[in-house]
C-alpha cells in the first residue's frame, strides 16, 4: 500500500485544545446506562443506581504546565491532586479517592521522587481522600503527572456547565489574578538568578500570590457550604484557564448571554499593588490569567438571599438571553464583547 504523501495535515493550534477534545470524540458513543454525563463538562458523572459517581483526570508536563526551577516538588505533589480535586468540585461533588500516575527521566533520584510524593500525601490527608492507585513509567523528557479524582454525589445534586437560565446571577468564590501574578513574580526572579546566582530575593510581600500559584487549593468548603444554606447552582466550573473562558464555556454549553461587571471582580490588595508594579492591567490578569481554582456558578435570584451576606462569594455578574451577547460592563458603563483569552494549549 502506497502512503499519500499529500495528506492534509492540520496543526493543533488552529483547533485549540477545546476544539480538539470535540473533534477527537465527536463519534463516541455512550453505550453504558451508568453513564449519565460523559465528555464535556468538568467530570464525567457515573450513576450505580444508589450512588452517583464523578471523575476527572489531568496532565501534568513539566515545561508546560510547571517550572522545577521554582517549582518545589512537594508543592508539585501537592498541586497536582488539588488541580484534579477542583474538577469534582465544580461538579458538586465531594472527593473521595485519586489514582496517581508518573513519568520520568533518571534525572530524578529517590529523594525527589519523596518530596514529590510528599505533597501528594498531604493534599490527600487534608481534602480526606485515599490515594487508590496509579503508575510509574520512564520518560525521556523530564516529569509528567497524570492524576485521576473520584467523588461521590447525594441523589441529583450534580451542577453542569449547560444549565444557567437568563436572570440568574453569577457569582464567584474568592478572587481572582493571584496565581497568574504570582507566576510573574517567580519568572521575574528566575531572571534575576540567572544573571545573578548570588541573590537572595525578598518575596515576602508576594507571599499571597506566590502561594496563589505553587500552592493553590480546591473549594470544597464551598460544596460543603451549598449543602449547608440549601443552594443548589444552575451551573458550574472550576477556574483553571481564565475567568473569560469559563465564562463562555458556560454560556456555550447553557445557551445563554451574560453581562459581567468589572467593579464587581474580587481582587486581594496584593494583586492591584503587583499589577502596577508590573504596569498589567489588572482587570485583564483576572480575565486571562487562570489557575485560580476558585468555582463560577449561576444561581437563581430567588436564592441571593442565602448567600449575600458571605463573604467567600461575590455576585459578579447577570444571565441574559443569548441573542444579549456576552459582555464586560466596564467601570465606565462600556459594554465590551468578551473574548476567551485564557491559557491556551499547543499555542506553541
Amino acid at each position: 500500500m502506497i502512503e499519500d504523501k499529500d495528506q492534509q495535515r492540520t496543526q493543533l493550534s488552529d483547533l485549540g485544545e477545546f476544539a480538539l477534545i470535540d473533534h477527537l470524540t465527536k463519534n463516541f458513543k455512550v453505550k453504558q446506562t451508568s453513564t449519565i454525563k460523559a465528555i464535556g463538562d468538568d467530570a464525567a458523572v457515573l450513576d450505580f443506581k444508589n450512588k452517583k459517581i464523578v471523575v476527572s483526570t489531568d496532565l501534568l508536563v513539566e515545561g508546560v504546565h510547571f517550572d522545577l526551577s521554582y517549582m518545589p516538588l512537594k508543592h508539585l505533589g501537592y498541586k497536582s491532586v488539588v488541580v484534579n480535586l477542583s474538577d469534582v468540585c465544580a461538579m458538586n461533588a465531594v472527593p473521595t479517592q485519586v489514582t496517581v500516575s508518573i513519568a520520568l527521566s533518571n534525572r530524578f533520584p529517590l529523594e525527589a521522587l519523596e518530596e514529590l510524593y510528599a505533597g501528594i500525601e498531604t493534599a490527600a490527608a487534608i481534602y480526606n481522600v485515599d490515594v487508590v492507585g496509579g503508575d510509574t513509567t520512564s520518560s525521556t523528557k523530564g516529569l509528567l503527572i497524570s492524576v485521576t479524582a473520584i467523588g461521590t454525589l447525594e441523589g441529583d445534586n450534580e451542577v453542569y456547565r449547560s444549565g444557567a437560565k437568563p436572570n440568574d446571577l453569577l457569582v464567584i468564590s474568592g478572587d481572582l489574578g493571584g496565581a497568574y501574578m504570582g507566576l510573574q513574580i517567580l519568572e521575574r526572579e528566575k531572571e534575576v538568578y540567572k544573571v545573578n546566582p548570588n541573590s537572595q530575593p525578598d518575596l515576602e510581600p508576594y507571599s499571597y500570590i506566590i502561594e496563589r500559584q505553587l500552592k493553590p487549593e480546591a473549594r470544597k468548603d464551598i460544596i460543603k457550604l451549598f449543602k449547608d444554606l440549601d443552594v443548589k447552582p444552575t451551573s458550574m466550573i472550576d477556574i483553571s484557564d481564565g475567568l473569560s473562558s469559563e465564562i463562555m464555556h458556560i454560556c456555550k454549553q447553557s445557551e445563554v448571554g451574560c453581562d459581567l461587571f468589572e467593579e464587581k471582580i474580587p481582587l486581594d490588595p496584593v494583586v492591584i499593588s503587583t499589577c502596577e508594579e508590573f504596569n498589567i492591567d489588572s482587570t485583564t490578569v483576572a480575565l486571562n490569567g487562570g489557575e485560580d481554582y476558585e468555582l463560577l456558578f449561576t444561581i437563581s435570584q430567588e436564592d441571593y438571599p442565602k448567600i449575600k451576606a458571605n463573604p467567600s462569594l461575590t455576585v459578579i455578574g447577570f444571565i441574559k438571553e443569548k441573542e444579549a451577547g456576552i459582555h464586560l460592563v466596564t467601570r465606565a458603563e462600556t459594554r465590551i464583547p468578551i473574548k476567551a483569552q485564557g491559557w491556551k494549549n499547543f499555542s506553541a
